[in-house]
């Protein structure tokens, strides 16, 4: 089973929390990200707030690095609860 399966979303009715939880947290980051853009950005019209706005553009960055990351370590642990015996057997069996 590859990873970022689009019917991951559907298969794991008894995981619904987990999602949600991780949903929300993932649009938090998002938005927290392009706010720091866009304050980042603001701030640059000044000279006296270019570093302000440099660290905004810096902490942006890595929420936006962050995104990534998250949907790994979510699409790892949906791999690794339903598939490591799936992979086992296809192992065991050549395949």
């Amino acid at each position: 089973m590859p990873f970022f399966k689009p019917s991951h979303r559907r298969q794991y009715v008894s995981d619904k929390v987990f999602y949600a939880w991780f949903e929300l947290i993932y649009t938090f980051v998002d938005v927290s990200a392009a706010l720091l853009f866009v304050i980042g950005s603001v701030m640059f019209f000044s000279e006296e707030w270019k570093t302000a706005g440099t660290w905004c553009f810096l902490f942006g960055s890595f929420l936006f690095a962050l995104k990534p990351t998250m949907r790994i370590f979510r699409e790892m642990r949906y791999f690794k609860e339903n598939d490591l015996d799936d992979l086992a057997k296809r192992f065991e069996n050549g395949s």
